[in-house]
């Protein structure tokens, strides 16, 4: 299956050279490049790819606010997903593109295949942050107050989905959590599905944060 990508950065030189890398995977097809944030929304809306890399920093609409535009107007299940592609290493930035609905974040200095990688990972809805960034962002999120929490009550979950959250948390697929626990792929699916839905949460990057804020994992 072919995933169809919008790449949206400002610097037309990056935008290109990001196109072509992807582009040579084979299983990556760029589908549109926005030089602007409204640009990016407007190709969300016409082409309906299934990633867009979004640069931070654009003029006319900066790729947060676009990011929490389309995602906003689109049902969590058809939505776009969106990879955050930035130069800055900073959380501010971190934490609003995870607010505003973001499934990855890496920065720019990455190796080419990292950034090949972080596409397929999102495409097929698991999330992706750069390593330097994880552990601070956990440990941040975790030393938040319990009222700023988002999502429902653990209670309301299984044992076996706290289970698949803590597993989640620790950063592994489907997959392997499927061969961790002996289960087939689909249920863990199924359970995944679940945990969201119980917990109101938009994707595995607040579940993974939820679980570090609840104490489910250390």
């Amino acid at each position: 299956m072919t995933i169809r990508v919008v790449v949206a950065d400002d610097q037309v030189m990056i935008r290109d050279g990001l196109a072509t890398l992807l582009t040579a995977a084979g299983d990556i097809e760029v589908v549109g490049q926005a030089g602007n944030g409204r640009e990016a929304v407007e190709l969300a809306r016409s082409l309906a790819p299934d990633v867009i890399v979004m640069d931070v920093r654009m003029p006319v609409l900066d790729g947060i606010a676009a990011t929490a535009e389309i995602l906003g107007e689109n049902p969590a299940d058809d939505a776009p997903k969106v990879l955050v592609l930035t130069t800055f290493d900073l959380d501010e930035y971190v934490y609003d593109a995870l607010s505003a609905g973001a499934s990855g974040f890496l920065l720019k200095d990455a190796p080419g295949a990292d950034l090949v990688a972080a596409v397929r990972i999102v495409a097929r809805g698991d999330a992706l942050l750069a390593p330097s960034i994880t552990r601070r962002l956990i440990g941040d999120f975790a030393r938040r107050k319990k009222r700023d929490l988002p999502g429902g009550a653990v209670t309301e979950l299984t044992p076996r989905e706290r289970e698949v959250l803590g597993l989640i948390a620790r950063g592994l697929s489907n997959a392997e959590i499927a061969a961790e626990l002996f289960l087939a792929e689909q249920t863990i699916k199924t359970h995944v599905g679940h945990i969201l839905t119980k917990l109101n949460l938009r994707d595995r990057t607040q579940a993974v944060v939820f679980a570090y804020q609840r104490g489910l994992v250390s």
